[in-house]
């Protein structure tokens, strides 16, 4: 009877590989590509609803106010009054921007 398990044993060690590597890409799924996809659909969401008078946060860091939205994927933000740069959308930074609107939020209510 020991014998016959002993054997099963080594029988079932050719299958743990075959497990554990299916359960590895699920793991890596879970915890790195699902989350990243996620973060790239709101972050494509937050690009498309960008309208004029919205203030934003460049990634270099530069403050202003949408001042016109280009049909080719640029902006006209206004960073002092009077002067204006062109930037791209994909230049702006989602958790700058929210962080920037968040107290505006809190004073409206």
């Amino acid at each position: 009877m020991l014998t016959t398990f002993l054997l099963d044993a080594q029988a079932q060690g050719g299958l743990s590989p075959m497990i554990f590597l299916p359960l590895m890409i699920l793991v890596f799924w879970l915890f790195f590509i699902r989350p990243q996809a996620k973060r790239a659909k709101n972050q494509k969401k937050f690009i498309e609803d960008l309208g004029k008078g919205e203030k934003i946060v460049t990634i270099a860091g530069i403050h202003g106010t949408i001042n016109k939205v280009n049909d080719d994927g640029t902006l006209m933000i206004e960073v002092s009054p009077g002067s204006y740069i062109k930037i791209e959308k994909s230049a702006i930074s989602m958790d700058w921007t929210a962080a920037l609107n968040k107290p505006a939020a809190a004073e409206k209510k």
